[in-house]
């Protein structure tokens, strides 16, 4: 695969991944904000730990996907040959991890690096809606 290919593909791929990301966590809110509306005269312990599950189930979702997405390539692509080892390289891509014991070859360093910012991104958008989340639930929380 040529450099501009790899930038290429790996540019779909990786929006791809923060497409389905940034719809998922869209939907996610939604369903917080109904979850919240529901709890509202629940248990404290609920009305803060109800929607920071419902949050973190969706998140392992969007990483599992993006990561199962990454071994697809890796697998229909014939880079790598079975789904053990497809779904092992690019969980430890995606966590930029890269243990280094199955490497790419050099055709395909860059696209596979695209991976690593895939997780990197990924991790650091989840990061960001958490943080936002919890904040706001315990605001609600601490205020009323």
């Amino acid at each position: 695969m040529t450099l501009a290919n790899q930038i290429i593909w790996g540019s779909i791929y990786l929006g791809i991944c923060f497409l389905f990301e940034i719809i998922l966590l869209t939907w996610c809110t939604q369903l917080v904000r109904e979850l919240t509306l529901r709890l509202e005269n629940a248990k404290r312990f609920f009305t803060i730990a109800a929607p920071i599950c419902l949050a973190l189930s969706f998140i392992v979702a969007i990483h599992t996907f993006q990561v199962w997405l990454w071994a697809i390539v890796w697998v229909f692509g014939d880079v790598l040959t079975d789904w053990n080892t497809a779904l092992y390289f690019s969980l430890v891509t995606f966590t930029t991890l890269g243990y280094g014991d199955i490497v790419l070859g050099e055709d395909l360093r860059i696209f596979g690096a695209f991976a690593s910012v895939t997780g990197l991104l990924a991790f650091g958008l989840s990061t960001a809606f958490m943080v936002a989340l919890m904040t706001q639930v315990f605001k609600e929380e601490l205020i009323s």
